[in-house]
């Protein structure tokens, strides 16, 4: 299993999913990843003039729930090492003209942003993708970046503890969607990597614990039976 934890192994994948990644993403989700994605930034209660950071943004799907009339002069600052995502989430720029939007192909670890610059951090469905290793790294990464009393706001698909939802769940995710992928791509073996990574990830319980830490404040959080889980904080120093 390690080697699908690989930044080069995640990279390739994401590149080749990109074309149909916001297809497969809702298809996957019923539909619920947008307002999971919706409420992963409301948490955040962002207000305007302020610095966002969307890790692993892939497309920049949560951009559309950052701005709106209240936050039209915040500044986001986007960062995904995936190529062919940062294409379409520069394309995605186009939709927000008065906003101010900056778009990084960076690695999420090794990146150009500066200590303590960010009022608030998002990311939506990059944690599977990390063992605990990384998650330990990312938090290193979000305690570096965050300004003191800075809020962060952290989203995974997850498997549901429901013993009635979880089989049905997790057919759903190894078998049926590596099928919609063969449809989309012509290939099942792309997207039967969400179905891999979520059975890996479980749920954001490790990702909490790990972010429980002295200059944290956490708060571990479900959504629709655990089909999605998350984890919010604050840096407190």
């Amino acid at each position: 299993m390690k080697e699908i934890y690989e930044p080069k192994f995640v990279e390739t994948l994401f590149d080749n999913m990109s074309g149909s990644y916001a297809y497969m993403n809702y298809i996957t989700s019923f539909g619920f990843s947008e307002r999971w994605r919706k409420r992963c930034v409301e948490e955040l209660h962002i207000e305007d003039g302020k610095v966002v950071v969307d890790l692993m943004t892939g497309m920049g799907e949560c951009w559309k729930h950052v701005f709106n009339k209240n936050t039209i002069n915040s500044q986001l600052i986007a960062v995904d090492f995936s190529a062919e995502m940062i294409k379409h989430a520069e394309n995605n720029k186009l939709k927000f003209p008065h906003s101010k939007i900056t778009v990084l192909k960076e690695d999420v670890f090794h990146n150009s942003i500066e200590s303590e610059s960010a009022d608030y951090i998002i990311s939506g469905f990059g944690l599977k993708t990390f063992n605990a290793e990384q998650i330990n790294a990312l938090a290193n990464e979000i305690d570096r970046l965050l300004k003191p009393n800075g809020t962060f706001s952290l989203i995974d698909v997850s498997v549901p503890k429901n013993n009635i939802l979880k089989p049905f769940y997790m057919f759903y995710l190894k078998k049926v969607v590596p099928l919609l992928g063969k449809l989309f791509l012509g290939s099942p073996e792309t997207y039967k990597m969400l179905g891999i990574y979520t059975e890996a990830f479980g749920n954001s319980k490790n990702a909490f614990q790990i972010f429980k830490r002295d200059n944290f404040e956490v708060e571990y959080i479900n959504y629709f039976y655990g089909c999605a889980t998350g984890i919010k904080g604050r840096k407190i120093k």
